[in-house]
């Protein structure tokens, strides 16, 4: 993990030369620490312990963060449940729509290890196998203040520049993509051009690209534009 890190950080310096780029970083972190905006995405029972978590009594707003129903804007995915492999595939597009840097939450014992349903054919047992996972809230189902303090220790993560898991995403994109192809078929895809990505944020790595990148540029079909026709209504004789 060390040095994957000290990787990063050489592309890094490369990309930002100036010496006074880093003057602010420490700002940025503590701003964007106190101010996520969370996508949770509601996929068990876990879900039930959101409503008390936000409202009056623990008010996870104090903390700076609050809901948000797109995720275009959101920093933190929040799955609250046992996922099956039919919800799985939403999850991972939600994911990938969400702009970095973006943190992955686990609620409940189910995104784990499965919980009660690790015997279930339908359920997805290891969330992390699929998506870079930065904090697991264990329980079934944990109480608010679990949750609470879990996001408390997602800021101080990412306060201290600690909360990469993001970067992983793109840096051993291979390994997720093969997990995800033995689900759902070797023709898997998404509308994301996730090693577009990689490039863009300078995290292209020797684990980005490998046999399961191979296989889906092999399969993957461009994005086409909906074609859109206005119907003319005809006229009576």
């Amino acid at each position: 993990m060390s040095n994957e890190r000290e990787v990063i950080g050489i592309h890094a310096e490369a990309k930002r030369g100036n010496p006074l780029a880093h003057v602010f970083d420490e700002l940025t972190r503590f701003c964007r620490a106190r101010s996520l905006f969370m996508l949770h995405y509601c996929t068990g029972c876990g879900a039930i312990e959101l409503p008390p978590a936000m409202t009056s009594r623990f008010d996870m707003e104090r903390l700076g963060i609050q809901p948000m129903v797109t995720p275009r804007q959101a920093d933190i995915l929040l799955v609250t449940g046992y996922v099956s492999v039919k919800t799985l595939k939403r999850i991972i597009l939600t994911y990938e729509q969400m702009s970095a840097p973006k943190y992955v939450i686990g609620i409940c014992s189910c995104t784990v290890n499965g919980g009660m349903y690790w015997q279930s054919y339908a359920t997805a047992k290891v969330l992390k196998a699929y998506l870079p996972v930065d904090m697991y809230i264990a329980g079934c189902m944990p109480r608010p203040e679990a949750v609470i303090a879990g996001l408390r220790a997602l800021i101080d993560d990412i306060e201290a520049d600690r909360a990469e898991s993001w970067k992983r995403y793109y840096q051993h994109y291979d390994h997720y993509l093969g997990n995800q192809q033995s689900l759902f078929g070797d023709d898997w895809q998404t509308p994301t051009d996730i090693l577009a990505e990689a490039e863009h944020y300078g995290l292209l790595g020797e684990h980005t690209r490998g046999k399961h990148t191979a296989l889906l540029e092999r399969h993957q079909r461009p994005l086409e534009a909906l074609e859109m026709r206005l119907r003319v209504p005809e006229e009576p004789e």
